[in-house]
């Protein structure tokens, strides 16, 4: 499958280009003809469930895995056959990859022995500004050893930094990190790129980081992209029921357009579609509604945008209920700020341009 991002930004250079790419492992195919462009000074970002295929993209424009086809393209230059020490890219795994036995400050500034910064900087001013730059100012002396999972992954950011790379890519850098942590550790790094202007590529299967800290979100699902777009196109306009279905909690309703061509037959109900929609009757159709676009509300008997279900379980969320309901044989998901738990028998009535047309 080949995507290319109709809504790339015109006013932005293309930093990483990405055509046709395919990367077979044996009889394995793990990236299928993936085509696409990342914007200079863009945080991009590859997600999807594990064995999706996003790691062996990212992967591929470092230089770690040689394509079985297709191109790499970075800064406009044609990279695909260039070793990762000839491509200009900052790397930064998921496990740190420390020297223990070197300090802080030898580990950032050991990448800088293989760059040549144009003489303009001090080796050792470059560590230091960098370790300010990720809040480790006086950590230089220490070892490894010595710092937390979130201190390391700093240092791991500062050395990937300290050449000044054209390109930085993440993989998965925070899911060994506890809840607090990353949350905090993901807004310091979108600051930090930010700030730098780096083009950014990064890897997680965390839907929620995507949509937090990116520009640009490519969902990839089984070595094909999926959709590519800005994280509220992606949440809000999903192309596919994979995609609704991963990005986020989602209820999907399947049946077929009613002969009066505005309500969607299903399960033996009526539910309204968006005036805009333009599917034919008696057309196969799977929609999508977001948890937090249906309300447990009273609504007047007969109301089409209504559904009677049973609660089932509800968790507290602090802020708001999420409430586990069960429709005909179907298991639909709320979200409510009620300042009571829902129970029993509730009805759900959600605004008919709600409802999304996968």
């Amino acid at each position: 499958m080949t995507t290319t991002d109709p809504h790339s930004e015109s006013t932005n250079s293309t930093a990483v280009e990405i055509t046709d790419i395919g990367v077979d492992f044996g009889h394995v195919t793990a990236l299928e003809s993936i085509s696409l462009s990342i914007a200079d000074g863009a945080f991009f970002t590859l997600v999807g469930p594990s064995g999706c295929g996003k790691t062996t993209l990212l992967r591929s424009i470092a230089g770690l895995e040689t394509p079985s086809h297709g191109k790499v393209s970075i800064g406009g230059r044609d990279v695909t056959t260039e070793p990762p020490e000839a491509r200009n890219v900052g790397i930064v795994f998921q496990n740190y990859s420390l020297f223990p036995h070197l300090s802080v400050a030898d580990n950032v500034g050991y990448g800088l022995q293989f760059h040549d910064l144009s003489g303009q900087r001090d080796p050792e001013a470059r560590v230091a500004e960098l370790l300010e730059l990720v809040d480790l100012p006086g950590f230089g002396d220490r070892t490894p050893t010595e710092l937390s999972g979130g201190q390391k992954q700093r240092v791991a950011l500062a050395r990937a930094l300290a050449p000044e790379p054209d390109v930085l890519l993440l993989d998965e850098p925070l899911s060994a990190l506890d809840a607090r942590l990353r949350a905090k550790l993901r807004v310091q790094i979108k600051t930090i790129q930010r700030d730098l202007g780096i083009t950014t590529v990064y890897v997680t299967h965390d839907q929620a980081e995507a949509l937090a800290i990116s520009d640009r979100i490519a969902v990839i699902q089984q070595g094909q992209i999926q959709q590519v777009d800005t994280p509220e196109t992606v949440y809000r306009q999903p192309a596919s029921r994979a995609v609704a279905e991963f990005m986020g909690n989602n209820n999907v309703f399947e049946g077929s357009v009613a002969d009066d061509g505005q309500h969607l037959e299903t399960e033996g109900k009526l539910l309204p579609l968006p005036e805009t929609h333009d599917r034919a009757p008696g057309t196969s159709l799977t929609v999508s509604i977001r948890p937090e676009s249906l309300v447990v509300a009273d609504s007047q008997q007969g109301d089409p945008a209504v559904l009677s279900a049973t609660v089932e379980t509800v968790e507290f969320l602090g802020d708001a209920y999420r409430v586990h309901c069960r429709w005909r044989d179907k298991s639909v998901l709320v979200t409510t700020a009620a300042t009571t738990p829902p129970e029993g028998t509730v009805k759900l009535h959600f605004d008919p341009e709600d409802v999304h047309l996968l």
